[in-house]
């Protein structure tokens, strides 16, 4: 569904300072399936909104957990990721992190060193997984050892957004992540973004005051 992308008020992301609304990303390079596992995830309930403007794609889920509802954002690259890196507002106030790789495609795997030198760049607290797509062509590669994870310590999960393996675990277990962090947040890229907001927020009331203050002592001309 196509949105006018200066109407719509996900993009203020503010709503993610309040309790029940958590913010989860993907990354990965185009073409690994990040949006089909959304979709796989969400099934008939996804209405993903399209915003070309900003290059994402927001897909929306109410999710329990515990005896909370929580409002989850996930939030697609929507072919931002061919240039290789993402915008820092695709980060600011993102609570969980799900990296994407094709099993089939070496490179998308190689690829995800950046992809996580550039998240930890904004977002260096936030939990995190990798999630290796497309078991579905050939299971013998979940016999095989993908040391990435591991070595950042991160989950790491077999799935296949096309048969449904592993997807709707992966997502509950990034879910129920996003809100512990949200519960105990540690990043220090937080406040500064919140300062920076603060400040720019100073500065126009102070420039508009003082647009004011000169309209006032300004002579009509006759």
């Amino acid at each position: 569904m196509a949105v006018d992308a200066g109407s719509i008020p996900e993009l203020d992301q503010k709503k993610y300072d309040a309790d029940e609304q958590v913010k989860i990303i993907c990354l990965g390079d185009s073409a690994v399936g990040k949006s089909k596992l959304m979709e796989r995830f969400l099934m008939d309930e996804y209405r993903p909104q399209q915003l070309s403007t900003y290059a994402l794609t927001l897909y929306k889920h109410a999710a329990t957990v515990g005896d909370k509802t929580i409002a989850v954002d996930f939030w697609d690259t929507a072919g931002q990721e061919r240039f290789q890196n993402m915008h820092p507002s695709y980060y600011h106030k993102a609570h969980a992190c799900i990296m994407v790789f094709d099993v089939q495609r070496k490179l998308t795997y190689k690829n995800l060193v950046n992809w996580y030198k550039e998240l930890r760049e904004y977002r260096p607290e936030i939990p995190c997984c990798v999630v290796a797509n497309k078991i579905d062509a050939d299971m013998k590669v979940t016999q095989r050892s993908f040391n990435f994870g591991k070595k950042q310590g991160l989950p790491f999960y077999f799935v296949s957004a096309a048969d449904g393996t592993n997807v709707v675990k992966m997502f509950r277990d990034m879910i129920k992540r996003a809100v512990e962090y949200k519960q105990n947040p540690s990043d220090f890229m937080d406040e500064v973004m919140q300062e920076l907001e603060n400040f720019d927020l100073e500065k126009k009331d102070n420039s508009e005051a003082e647009e004011d203050g000169l309209k006032a002592e300004s002579p009509e001309l006759v």
